[in-house]
């Protein structure tokens, strides 16, 4: 159940379960039940239910869940957006077995209602919200009763999870099938209230067809690449990781990546400082060890030890020349290698430099892990068209660029491939927001890349256990603490 499926996939599994079969009224009936029963669990028959109606098929699931509560005995009124006499197919048939009377769509109307289902527009919207329909959906929100969206908020489109001028927020959505990357992607989540996905009879079998590439970021993803220790193992074998120090005054950003490294289970770990950073590197590492290593020429040298297998640049190293010349000497050879923050924003001012590098290696692990700002700063120097995409096709088109993994950070973390595959993430806390959470993801991504997981595999892996750490620890979460926080939340997973 970790598949999103876009819109158009949707649209390919509703007609692959027709075509094998099952009657489009047949799913139809199934989607307005399992809105009826989560109305019904929460809600005694006595409410004032009030469902909103739009003129396609979403506003069939929702005269089907009309008929279905008042046959509980709810007291349910129907209002429709548009006239009876237009609807078509499955959603004209619905209508039809609805007995009750069916209103015009009127703002006004939404007063005194108890429970609102809306059933407007569902995951297919993709214009601007306008007209009526956009004050129904302002009255919607300016009331205080729960509501229920069947499928997707309306106003929300389902693939990209943007807001079409105006969106429903509500308390409850039940979707079908499989959720949609709007469920995930901000702001759509927001809108969304708690979401079930319920099973309207689509069979799994359609997924093989389908072929979806965009799933929810959970274990059962990456589960089976995930690396356990075992009984007969040494520190050699669970890799040897290593991450580039910035100068005396920004030692920090290494030493936190460093420390997650450690924590997600590599083997060893080594900070490459500066000589002049060499004392506070030392004294403030324990379990890490700490070498002299000045330039771009020393660290090529370095890094020609093969048992040093993965390495993370980026964090306090500073923005300029020799950090490019420092990258591209990590990029040389088939060591796994993570680039962040200042790695990227080096070469935003000849951006092909890098794309080039991380091209001739891409049959090596890479990975690159920029928030917004770093993002806008190197991929929209190296293509400006790739800002006007939603979130999601922003990390699929950079990871294309590049021929690396990409994760673009946020509250909705999306992993990228190169071949299209992506994960979006929904377990990251608020409490992430705080200087250096990102230094340690990048030092668990790196630390999970020295076990051997493959790319794709380990930056999800990162990305969920870095949200995990923080849901662990909670309010107060500063950078320091999300290492210590991964023996609870390893117990959990390996449990």
């Amino acid at each position: 159940m970790f598949e999103l499926l876009t819109t158009a996939e949707m649209a390919d599994a509703d007609r692959l379960a027709i075509a094998g079969g099952i009657a489009g009224s047949e799913l139809m009936e199934s989607a307005g039940r399992a809105v009826a029963e989560a109305v019904a669990e929460r809600h005694p028959s006595g409410r004032r239910i009030l469902v909103v109606a739009g003129p396609g098929n979403n506003g069939g699931d929702g005269f089907v869940a009309a008929r279905l509560l008042a046959e509980r005995g709810a007291r349910v009124e129907v209002m429709l957006l548009g006239d009876v006499g237009r609807l078509k197919g499955d959603a004209a048939l619905a209508a039809k077995k609805w007995t009750g009377p069916v209103a015009a769509a009127e703002p006004r109307a939404l007063a005194g209602a108890e429970v609102v289902i809306d059933a407007l527009f569902g995951a297919g919207l993709d214009r601007p919200v306008q007209g009526t329909a956009r004050a129904l959906i302002e009255a919607i929100n300016a009331g205080n009763a729960p509501v229920y969206a069947v499928d997707l908020p309306s106003g929300i489109n389902g693939t990209s999870g943007s807001a079409l001028g105006v969106a429903v927020k509500a308390t409850h959505t039940v979707t079908f099938f499989r959720k949609k990357p709007g469920h995930l992607l901000l702001p759509g989540r927001l809108h969304c209230g708690t979401v079930a996905v319920a099973d309207i009879g689509i069979p799994a079998a359609v997924l093989g067809k389908i072929a979806p590439k965009t799933f929810e970021n959970v274990p059962l993803l990456w589960r089976r690449d995930f690396p356990r220790p075992r009984l007969d193992g040494h520190k050699y074998n669970r890799g040897h990781a290593v991450v580039v120090s910035g100068p005396l005054w920004s030692t920090g950003a290494a030493r936190l990546a460093a420390r997650g490294a450690l924590r997600a289970g590599a083997g060893l770990v080594t900070i490459a400082s500066p000589r002049d950073a060499l004392a506070v590197n030392a004294a403030a590492s324990l379990a890490v060890m700490v070498r002299p290593v000045d330039g771009a020429a020393e660290l090529a040298k370095f890094l020609s030890d093969r048992r040093l297998n993965a390495v993370a640049i980026g964090p306090g190293v500073g923005v300029g020349e020799a950090t490019c010349e420092r990258v591209l000497a990590a990029l040389s050879g088939e060591r796994a290698v993570v680039l962040d923050a200042d790695a990227m924003t080096s070469f935003a001012a000849d951006p092909q430099r890098l794309a080039k590098a991380l091209q001739a290696r891409s049959a090596q692990a890479t990975i690159l892990t920029p928030h917004e700002g770093e993002f806008s700063r190197y991929f929209c120097a190296l293509d400006d068209k790739i800002q006007a995409l939603s979130k999601l096709e922003r990390a699929r088109s950079a990871a294309k660029l590049v021929d690396a993994v990409v994760v673009l950070k946020g509250a909705d973390t999306v992993v990228a491939a190169p071949d299209g595959r992506a994960a979006i993430s929904a377990n990251a806390p608020a409490y992430l927001a705080t200087a250096g959470a990102g230094d340690v993801l990048t030092g668990m991504a790196t630390g999970l890349l020295a076990q051997g997981m493959p790319a794709f595999a380990a930056a999800a892996a990162a990305v969920w256990l870095h949200g995990e750490a923080a849901a662990a620890f909670g309010p107060g979460l500063i950078a320091e603490d999300l290492p210590e926080m991964l023996p609870r939340v390893y117990r959990a997973l390996l449990g």
